[in-house]
């Protein structure tokens, strides 16, 4: 009779797990995945995977989960740089490229595979809430010390997209021949920073 695993051991096969479904839905997407193809990659029986996860939306879920909480653990390190609240802004546009560029299959499950009902994972939930979070705070930080003007859950928002799509343009090899993504990115932020903290025409 097999000997029960322990919690390490537990947590170590789940995330491993993890760590092939996230190879897995990335190649083949959500609607080719299956857990019997997890097992193989994970070189585990097919029912394996059945004791940790419920179904394939469930370890879907927990991947997203695990990316988006990797995710914020990296935008936290970078606000907690020395420096005032621009550098630390800085830091943090810095260290979000470069964990698109290095995690490019948690990157595309986090922001480009969201299907509905993932209210119903909690984990996810808070994960997610807590990425959107960090996309946030360090322009409150710049609010308050008078760097920027705004709204700065609007303004996280609009940093967020322009930085996403020079990821994502940089990803597809659509910067090949024009300007590198970090001088994009960078001319983006200092127009944009001019463009917010300028009047808006009366009318």
């Amino acid at each position: 009779m097999a000997r029960p695993l322990t919690q390490i051991e537990v947590a170590e096969f789940r995330e491993r797990l993890c760590e092939a479904a996230t190879r897995l839905f990335s190649a083949h997407g959500a609607e080719g995945f299956t857990m019997r193809m997890l097992a193989a990659e994970a070189g585990c029986s097919p029912m394996t995977p059945y004791r940790y996860f419920r179904d394939k939306d469930e370890i879907l879920a927990a991947v997203r989960a695990l990316a988006f909480d990797r995710f914020s653990d990296v935008l936290e390190a970078a606000a907690a740089t020395p420096g005032d609240s621009r550098a630390k802004a800085t830091a943090i546009g810095d260290a979000y490229v470069s964990f698109a560029l290095h995690n490019r299959e948690s990157y595309r499950l986090m922001f480009g595979m969201a299907p509905a009902g993932d209210e119903r994972f909690p984990d996810l939930a808070r994960a997610r809430r807590r990425s959107n979070a960090n996309m946030t705070a360090y322009v409150r930080a710049m609010i308050d010390d008078g760097v920027l003007r705004g709204d700065a859950d609007l303004i996280g928002q609009m940093f967020w997209a322009a930085i996403h799509g020079v990821v994502l343009l940089d990803m597809t090899g659509l910067l090949e021949h024009g300007a590198g993504a970090d001088t994009l990115r960078r001319e983006m932020m200092r127009v944009m920073f001019i463009g917010l903290n300028t009047a808006p025409p009366k009318g």
